[in-house]
């Protein structure tokens, strides 16, 4: 009896002293208008489409961006902020006035959003009818899943154009580029979510990763040639439009040599000493110093072509040591 006394009074000291350090609190939770999955897909869309398109055609150019096509779209500023850096990193100069670029860049977006696809092995949660009687209240039996799967994705479809907004002569377009990003959740007895897709580094379990494989189910498509609207052209190119200086003209000097015959001797003591000298100048000695004396005087306008001076093989004659043989000294004609 004392026995069981003594194990009552140990069992109410026990619960008081639990009562007594037992505290209870509460955690306030929200969640946003949209949830995160939904943002992602649609920012991992974005990101993927403009990143398969090729701007290097517009390298080097003014651009003025136009955004009046994409009011309506989902996540515009996402997706006007990633061509914007698309546009930069691909060295093209933006402008915030038109009339400062040498060309407009048109953006439009055909879809951006998401779709959904449930697929469930087991019995779905289904409502039992009221019984007035028994069951004022009805009843509802809960989903008893096997295996279920929950199919997410994000859809983006855009494009973008260039013309010259002197001429509006078109210059380029992108064509229409599609790319979507993907998020599946999976639960096995219960057990999961098990997640995989592109807004995920791998496979994760509840939100954890639990490797750390790259995705590789979404490769980004290879461009196909530009044959409609709908693919990729290049029009006139860019620099047919850029502002260049024109080449400086060549400046050139033209040779000119006069050559006068000499009159023909009767007798070979008549001639004087100086002409029989000169005739007897060696050719290649006769262009050396029609050559230096170009040099030293230029030709200004004077457009005539150089002939080489021929020595007459009939006279010949040697000076004399200590003598000072003249030469002739080349003419030139004067403009008239």
């Amino acid at each position: 009896m004392r026995w069981l006394r003594r194990s009552l009074i140990a069992a109410t000291l026990l619960g008081a002293g639990v009562l007594h350090f037992a505290g209870c609190g509460v955690t306030r939770s929200s969640d946003t208008v949209r949830t995160a999955t939904e943002q992602l897909l649609i920012s991992d869309a974005i990101d993927r489409a403009v990143q398969s398109m090729n701007l290097q055609p517009l390298a080097g150019q003014t651009i003025f961006l136009d955004e009046s096509k994409v009011t309506d779209a989902v996540d515009r500023n996402y997706y006007l902020s990633t061509l914007r850096q698309q546009l930069l990193a691909n060295g093209c100069e933006l402008r915030e006035k038109r009339e400062e670029a040498d060309f407009i860049v048109e953006a439009r977006a055909g879809a951006i959003g998401t779709d959904r696809n449930d697929l469930l092995f087991g019995v779905p949660s289904t409502n039992v009818p009221a019984i007035p009687l028994l069951q004022p209240v009805p009843a509802a039996i809960p989903e008893i899943p096997i295996a279920k799967r929950k199919d997410q994705r994000g859809v983006a479809k855009i494009a973008v154009f260039a013309y010259h907004r002197a001429t509006g002569t078109p210059v380029w377009q992108s064509g229409i580029v599609r790319q979507e990003s993907s998020a599946t959740d999976v639960w096995i007895l219960g057990a999961g979510p098990f997640q995989r897709g592109t807004i995920y580094e791998g496979t994760a379990f509840a939100g954890t990763a639990i490797n750390n494989e790259s995705d590789k189910d979404h490769p980004l498509p290879r461009r196909t040639p530009a044959v409609s609207v709908s693919s990729e052209s290049l029009f006139t190119p860019p620099q047919h439009f850029a502002k260049q200086s024109p080449p400086a003209p060549a400046q050139t000097a033209v040779l000119a040599v006069h050559e006068e015959s000499l009159p023909a001797a009767s007798n070979a003591k008549s001639v004087p000493p100086t002409a029989t000298a000169a005739a007897t100048v060696p050719a290649a000695t006769a262009t050396a110093v029609a050559a230096a004396a170009a040099v030293a005087i230029p030709a200004v306008g004077v457009s005539a072509s150089a002939v080489p001076v021929q020595s007459n093989p009939l006279h010949a004659a040697f000076a004399k040591v200590g003598e000072v043989i003249p030469l002739p000294r080349p003419r030139f004609n004067s403009p008239r």
